[in-house]
């Protein structure tokens, strides 16, 4: 092979490098705008109602949604277009695949429309972001008005099918719980978990701290709701939290990593907890290592969103700016620093996202 022909090779090959380099942006492009098209379909109920309608028009589907039939039928030929819907021109009908109905439906974990509303919330505030990458700061939690609902819907999903069956048993508290003992959970947004634990356990008490006073009003009104006189919610800074040997439990779901100062939410925490108390930390489930997430099938997500939000709203704060991916090794030494006697990091079949850190006084 002479050089002219060498030359000719490598310019091919770059200009097919480009080639799929442009496709995938496409692609991109494409399921982009379909996760918005699936936050759209989560939001008005379009997904349940097609769940239980057989092939329809788009006038039915509008019908039985109680939305408007023009902005239904654009919607449904995105969703035809994602591959989601089956469409019928000859009928002019259109139908919900099977295989995309326990995805797309239903209060369970299986939902992932829920989880893609994170994509047009973190939208809302892109001209922040931008704004931080030249100025440095952040974001506020104000700037995120739907941030605690959607985290409170996508954590009760899980909550609700393993919070006592499975992931409660790994902290070797559950009989403790029977008996009666004082539990706290720090960073516990609209309290749902607090209050399964309440309804589940009548003998142990609960406290539930955040410093979102809308969160904890939800909180408060589900406690209410369900007669719970064990459990109660404080507006309260987990940075500033000044207990001592009070608890013999502390949880913290999805919570720590986008502290302000986590390091020092971990040491108030090993404070607030008794001679032989229980921390259980759920934080995300990934390496602290970039090299080992590029595998993570939602890594790029997970960078996004600390991005966007967690590491973002620590900044805004004057904060470290741990970030979401600080990983299962960083929150291991993280809590041994902060006096913690023993760290057994363990996952729940339920909850890929997440690790479960169990850490002993």
């Amino acid at each position: 092979m002479n050089s002219t022909q060498a030359e000719q090779r490598e310019a091919s090959k770059a200009a097919e490098a480009v080639q799929q380099a442009t496709g995938r942006l496409i692609g991109i492009l494409n399921d982009s705008s379909i996760a918005l098209l699936v936050s759209v379909g989560h939001q008005t109920g379009l997904f349940e109602t097609l769940s239980a309608l057989p092939a329809a028009p788009s006038v039915l589907i509008a019908d039985a949604a109680g939305l408007n039939e023009r902005y239904v039928r654009e919607w449904l030929g995105g969703m035809t277009t994602a591959g989601f819907v089956d469409y019928q021109p000859v009928e002019g009908t259109y139908l919900l695949r099977p295989e995309f109905v326990p995805v797309l439906t239903g209060a369970g974990t299986e939902n992932l429309a829920r989880t893609l509303q994170y994509v047009p919330l973190m939208s809302e505030v892109a001209p922040k972001i931008v704004h931080s990458f030249r100025a440095g700061g952040g974001t506020s939690y104000e700037d995120y008005p739907r941030f605690h609902h959607l985290m409170a819907s996508e954590s009760a999903a899980v909550n609700d099918a393993s919070l006592v069956e499975a992931i409660l048993p790994l902290t070797g508290c559950v009989e403790a719980l029977g008996s009666g003992i004082p539990v706290a959970d720090i960073g516990c947004g609209e309290g749902h978990a607090l209050n399964l634990l309440g309804a589940t356990f009548p003998a142990s008490t609960f406290t539930g701290y955040d410093f979102s006073a809308e969160a904890l009003a939800t909180a408060t009104a589900e406690a209410l709701a369900l007669g719970l006189s064990n459990v109660r919610f404080e507006l309260q800074d987990a940075s500033r939290l000044d207990i001592v040997e009070a608890f013999d439990l502390v949880t913290a779901f999805d919570a720590i990593h986008d502290q302000a100062h986590p390091a020092m939410v971990l040491k108030n925490i090993r404070t607030a907890l008794r001679p032989d108390g229980t921390f259980l930390m759920v934080d995300i489930n990934a390496s602290s290592r970039l090299e080992e997430n590029v595998q993570l099938p939602w890594a790029a997500f997970l960078y996004t969103i600390s991005t966007f939000h967690c590491m973002a709203v620590s900044l805004g704060q004057g904060g470290d700016g741990l970030g979401t991916v600080w990983g299962r090794e960083r929150a291991t030494d993280m809590l041994r620093q902060a006096g913690f006697r023993t760290v057994e990091v363990k996952e729940v079949e339920e909850d890929p996202f997440n690790a479960y850190f169990i850490a002993k006084v």
